[in-house]
């Protein structure tokens, strides 16, 4: 099976309500089955600066917006984009990142709404106006006590509108964290009837986090599909997987009304949703796409430093593996990517945040099918892997490398293992659908003195669901093996050896998970 060859570009995703608001043609129930194929996302390229000096909307002179971040956006059903940002600062703000400055003059804001009705995203997006508190100076919509330890801010996570109710997901942020954490008193839906101008904060709809800051909905990405509001969710801070719940659209704000995916119906139980993917899963956003008729999936893996994307017919999965999108080598500090739900055709048009110079961009890529089966592994040919030493989302038992010197089975790189003594294992963890059937396969060449090679998938209590061992493979062959999830939704798959005192060595390519029909 040939290698995909993954390029490198900036993210994107949405938190947004469907164009039009149809449901996905042919997967109203969302329940679907595996995908026939997968993105390929091509290189892409900054479009426009759309906050801060220098930016093509002057919003520090027009709105007193000097320095702010995320830029969430969604159609309000009424011809406009709304679009979301984090903490927001004046003309006081010196940077890099948020809360940097003069205290008498950041004018610091938790949060702020903009609109737009630019449908010509080409040369950027125009913010047309704001929720303001004076003339030309933008407020804050949602309150928030600027007390460390207690509610240090409110920064909204994702919005959607249901009629001409617009809602938004937001998180109270107790405190912030080493880098990548941050914990959170409780998430909670607000809503407007006046097109963002003013905001309510129901008390009762609140996702409450638990004593060891580890509730799977604390930050989301919604989308509406079949009468249904649906709330992709992840912990606080940049290292959870992803959950799934739904409510019919015209009860987000009953929360005993929202119902969790348990791998295999919705439960009144939050605590029974599984994983639909793994993390770490950052700033989720997630979009149905009707150029090529599947859910996207985008995100910051804190690991890898990069935006990858992923691409299902479902929401509930399989999700395929990740395509990295952009990388921190390119654009430092990068996060916070939201789709433009005015995208159509090929382009996909996203914000971007970038901790220096604490500013959002309108970015610019194209998405085309690779015409391949679903695969969920990531990185499966080691093409992503920038350097001779394993790196996520690989993991490396023993010792080894990746190979760049035209060992490949196909592209580039494949990873390899070598020693003398002892077992050797490559691994990856993965996100399955519980209860049902799945194909492993590898390309896999050995050492002749390789008598124990073994291909694997096992829980990630270690707990072995199937194994195929063998002897030396001279040539690359094609080892596969099938098995059932059973109640799993995370499992580890693995290959290696175990060596007798003798040099011996395996190398490894295009390995593939795949569903079952």
């Amino acid at each position: 099976m040939p290698k995909r060859l993954v390029l490198i570009l900036p993210l994107l995703l949405a938190a947004a309500v469907l164009p039009g608001d149809p449901a996905p043609p042919a997967q109203a129930s969302v329940l679907g089955r595996a995908a026939a194929a997968q993105v390929a996302p091509s290189l892409a390229e900054r479009v426009a600066k759309l906050t801060g000096p220098g930016s093509i909307n002057d919003t520090e002179a027009r709105f007193q917006l000097k320095a702010t971040d995320l830029g969430i956006l969604w159609d309000n059903g009424s011809g406009e984009i709304l679009t979301a940002f984090g903490d927001s600062y004046g003309s006081g703000w010196t940077g890099p990142g948020g809360g940097a400055g003069d205290p008498a003059t950041l004018d610091w804001r938790c949060n702020l709404l903009f609109r737009s009705k630019d449908r010509n995203l080409a040369d950027g997006m125009t913010l047309d106006s704001a929720a303001e508190d004076r003339p030309g100076h933008a407020k804050q919509f949602l309150d928030c006590k600027k007390i460390d330890r207690d509610e240090h801010t409110v920064i909204p996570t994702a919005g959607i509108a249901v009629g001409r109710r617009q809602y938004v997901h937001y998180m109270s942020v107790n405190h912030w964290g080493p880098a990548g954490s941050w914990y959170t008193n409780h998430a909670g839906f607000a809503y407007s009837d006046d097109n963002g101008e003013t905001w309510t904060k129901d008390p009762k709809a609140i996702w409450k986090n638990t004593a060891a800051w580890n509730s799977n909905f604390q930050m989301s990405a919604l989308v509406r599909s079949a009468g249904y509001v649906y709330m992709i969710g992840t912990p606080n801070g940049r290292f959870g997987n992803a959950h799934l719940a739904r409510v019919p659209e015209k009860l987000v704000m009953s929360k005993s009304s929202w119902r969790y995916w348990d791998g295999r119906t919705w439960s009144n139980r939050e605590d029974a949703a599984v994983p639909i993917t793994i993390g770490p899963v950052s700033e989720v956003s997630v979009q149905w796409n009707a150029h090529l008729g599947k859910w996207l999936m985008m995100y910051l893996d804190e690991h890898r430093a990069s935006v990858v994307l992923r691409s299902a017919a479902s929401l509930t999965g399989p999700w395929s593996g990740q395509q990295v999108v952009a990388r921190s080598t390119e654009f430092p500090g990068l996060y916070g990517t939201y789709m433009h739900p005015w995208s159509s055709g090929e382009d996909l048009y996203f914000t971007m945040s970038q901790w220096d110079p604490y500013n959002v961009y309108l970015m610019r890529t194209k998405l085309t099918d690779d015409g391949l089966k679903t695969n969920l592994v990531s990185d499966p040919g080691f093409e992503g892997q920038t350097g001779a030493t394993v790196s996520p989302p690989w993991q490396l038992n023993g010792t080894g490398g990746v190979d760049k010197t035209d060992l490949a089975h196909t592209g580039k790189n494949n990873a390899y293992l070598r020693g003398s003594i002892g077992s050797h294992q490559l691994q990856q963890n993965v996100a399955v659908r519980p209860h049902h059937r799945y194909r492993l396969s590898a390309w896999i060449r050995t050492a002749d003195n390789n008598t124990e090679t073994s291909l694997g998938i096992r829980t990630l209590r270690g707990k072995p669901l199937a194994q195929k061992t063998g002897g030396a493979h001279p040539q690359y062959t094609q080892v596969s093996l099938e098995f059932t999830s059973g109640p799993e939704s995370l499992l580890q798959l693995h290959t290696g050896f175990f060596a007798y005192n003798q040099d011996t060595w395996l190398q490894l390519d295009d390995v593939i998970l795949e569903e079952l029909r």
